[in-house]
């Protein structure tokens, strides 16, 4: 599985694009954000990624959790979303 990682400097629209990517070819993606502003910047392209695939007829699901992670040999907590693609719901006929 792809392992993206989002900073507060992150384009969404980049980040979204690679998102709906990797949910076409693979069904599945990692997100990993530390701190407020990446945490930010993760979820925009969420929902922006979103709209990227409704003409693929797919949605998506997440389930975001706090991790450790080693960087530059310091433990910093992160938020990590596991990203799956599903089906998206049809609109009802009326």
């Amino acid at each position: 599985m792809e392992t993206l990682r989002v900073s507060g400097t992150s384009r969404p629209n980049a980040i979204a694009g690679a998102i709906a990517a990797l949910l076409r070819s693979q069904g599945q993606v990692e997100i990993q954000a530390i701190g407020p502003a990446a945490v930010n910047q993760a979820v925009k392209a969420l929902a922006i990624a979103r709209g990227y695939l409704v003409g693929d007829r797919l949605d998506l699901y997440t389930q975001p959790e706090f991790v450790k992670l080693d960087v530059h040999e310091e433990e910093r907590t992160a938020v990590r979303f596991f990203v799956q693609g599903i089906p998206a719901p049809t609109a009802p006929q009326g």
